[in-house]
């Protein structure tokens, strides 16, 4: 059953968040994941959420997402990303 990974991240250092972003495509690819919505427009339609950079990736299962959250591959990206920009992410399974 697909994952999906729904972020808001608030980047505070633009410069820097661009070296996350190059590195992570690479580790997220190779865990079998895509990006399905990634800092485009968002409309809000109820509540007060303003998400900053909505993300959505797309992995084949829950564990195959964590696996890569919690890669070795990805810990030095997740470093510069938590130094660079305020995140809120969650794990949703799909249909």
């Amino acid at each position: 059953m697909p994952a999906f990974l729904i972020a808001d991240i608030e980047v505070t250092d633009p410069t820097g968040y661009e070296e996350y972003k190059k590195g992570a495509s690479i580790t997220i690819a190779a865990y079998q994941g895509r990006y399905l919505a990634r800092g485009g427009a968002t409309v809000v339609l109820e509540g007060d959420w303003l998400p900053s950079r909505a993300v959505i990736i797309e992995f084949p299962s829950a564990d195959k997402l964590k696996a890569w959250y919690a890669s070795p591959e990805y810990a030095p990206l997740k470093r510069i990303r938590e130094r660079t920009a305020k995140s809120r992410m969650l794990i949703i399974e799909g249909l």
